[in-house]
């Protein structure tokens, strides 16, 4: 039985936010398919609003502080990913793209992730197609064919309506297709592993020192 996980970004900055609630949905779209299919999954919930003044500062320092890098490295480790922004002024918002600047260039090389967002008016749904999906394709990503928007006509007392909740299941299983196909995460490397152990170092490897 495989055991994946999934990280799920979101740059929802109110409480309640309903960036943060078209995330949970996805995820559980996910999660119930990958189940579904026989994994046994792990959601590792990353809410940016938490580390925006980390993510600012790891910009400044070029240093994460210690709860910023363990956010980082639940992105990075993870074998797919939910990212959903609000949309401001017609792209994502400063925080969302903040926090994909500062991870680990080529860290989410060939990583499947799944795009959704949220904005006042549908016509922010083209901001899913300009913006977001080409910034993660820069980041060589493999972003899934149906990306998520919702506007506030999409939701119904805090509940998907059918439209949206068939976007948000089509979604759900082609991310799934993506993460069920891949090895799993190797997730960050240790940058004070030795790749070489303390013999070959001295020489001794391949015979005895002179």
């Amino acid at each position: 039985m495989s055991q994946p996980t999934l990280a799920v970004v979101s740059a929802g900055l109110s409480q309640p936010s309903s960036t943060r609630l078209l995330a949970d949905q996805l995820a559980a779209a996910t999660r119930d398919e990958l189940v579904r299919r026989g994994s046994t999954v792990q959601l590792r919930v990353v809410d940016l609003r938490e580390y925006a003044h980390d993510v600012v500062n790891n910009m400044l320092t070029g240093f994460p502080p210690a709860a910023l890098r363990q956010a980082t490295e639940a992105v990075t480790g993870a074998d797919g990913i939910i990212a959903v922004t609000p949309i401001f002024n017609a792209s994502y918002s400063g925080l969302f793209k903040s926090f994909f600047d500062v991870l680990e260039a080529e860290s989410l090389v060939d990583r499947p992730v799944l795009i959704g967002a949220t904005g006042g008016t549908a016509r922010h749904s083209l901001a899913l197609e300009h913006a977001i999906r080409p910034m993660f394709s820069y980041l060589r990503a493999v972003v899934v064919p149906t990306s998520v928007f919702a506007a506030p006509e999409d939701w119904s007392g805090g509940t998907a309506d059918g439209a949206l909740r068939g976007r948000i299941q089509r979604a759900g299983g082609e991310l799934a297709d993506q993460v069920e196909r891949r090895p799993p995460a190797s997730g960050p490397a240790d940058p004070f592993a030795l790749t070489t152990d303390f013999l070959q170092m001295l020489g001794r490897g391949d015979g005895p020192v002179n």
